[in-house]
C-alpha cells in the first residue's frame, strides 16, 4: 500500500532527477507541458492514495463494530481498485495519439504566433544562409574570372 508520505518522497526524486536533466544541452519546448501533465498525474495518485487509505480505515472501523465482515470489506476494496485501474489507465497508444497531437497542436500555435510577431523561423534562416552561400560563391566564381586578362572588357577609349 502506498503511503503520501512515499508518494512525496517519488514526487521529490521525480522533481530532482527533472532538475539535473534540466542541466543538459537537449531542449525540447514542450517539456513544460509534460511537467505539468506528469504533476497532475502524480497529483491524482496522491489523491488516490490518501482516499484509499481513508476508505480502508473507514472499511475497518465497520469491521471493528461488527457491521461488515472483514472478507467483504476486503473484497469490496480489491473490486473497487479494480474499477479504478480500468477506468484510470487508458491504453499506451492512446495516451501516444493524445501526447502526439498535443505536441503537434503546441508547435503549430507557436508557429503561427511567430508569424504574426513576423518573426522568421529556423527553416526560414535555414534557407536564407543556403541562398547566401549559393550567391557568395556565385561572386567569388565571377571575381576569378573576371581576374583573367581574356575576360575583361574594352572600355572605349583604352588601348
Amino acid at each position: 500500500m502506498t503511503k503520501p508520505e512515499e508518494i512525496e518522497v517519488n514526487v521529490r526524486q521525480l522533481d530532482e532527477e527533472q532538475a539535473t536533466s534540466a542541466n543538459g544541452t537537449e531542449s525540447n519546448p514542450v517539456t513544460p507541458l509534460f511537467d505539468v501533465v506528469r504533476r497532475m498525474i502524480l497529483a491524482g495518485f496522491g489523491a488516490f492514495a490518501l482516499t484509499r487509505d481513508e476508505a480502508e480505515q473507514f472499511l475497518n472501523r465497520l469491521v471493528e463494530r461488527g457491521e461488515i465482515a472483514q472478507k467483504d470489506a476486503q473484497q469490496l476494496i480489491d473490486e473497487t481498485l479494480a474499477k479504478f485501474r480500468q477506468a484510470s489507465v487508458p491504453p499506451t497508444s492512446q495516451v501516444e495519439s493524445n501526447v502526439n497531437n498535443l505536441s503537434h497542436q503546441v508547435e503549430t500555435g507557436l508557429e503561427q504566433m511567430l508569424n504574426r510577431m513576423n518573426i522568421p523561423s529556423k527553416r526560414d534562416i535555414d534557407e536564407l544562409s543556403a541562398k547566401i552561400a549559393q550567391l557568395a560563391a556565385r561572386v567569388e566564381e565571377l571575381r576569378r574570372a573576371g581576374d583573367t586578362p581574356a575576360a575583361k572588357p574594352q572600355v572605349k577609349g583604352e588601348k
